[in-house]
């Protein structure tokens, strides 16, 4: 009788021991996932941002497109909207820093 309750309870044991190592296991496999999310929010954010950039890109570039080659200024609007265009990336990337 005896032996049977000394072999229940190393039984008993080992089975904790295993479920302890799973859930330290598990609780670590959380830990990463967690970080990776993180990481690919981070990534997200990011990439819609430089969708955003790109959307005003194209505007600004269908302006630019659609200003009529009759005017005598057209030549200089679109050198300033270059030039605009170019210090607002600047601006970003000194930002994104």
């Amino acid at each position: 009788m005896q032996e049977l309750v000394i072999n229940e309870l190393t039984s008993l044991e080992r089975k904790l021991s295993l479920l302890i190592n799973e859930h330290r296991s598990l609780k670590e496999q959380i830990r990463i996932h967690k970080e990776e999310n993180s990481k690919l929010k981070a990534v997200l954010t990011e990439k819609q941002e430089q969708l955003k950039e790109f959307q005003n890109k194209a505007k600004i570039s269908k302006l630019v497109s659609s200003i009529g080659a009759d005017k005598s200024d057209t030549v200089d609007l679109r050198r300033n909207l270059d030039d605009y265009i170019k210090e607002i990336d600047k601006c970003i990337a000194f930002l994104s820093n």
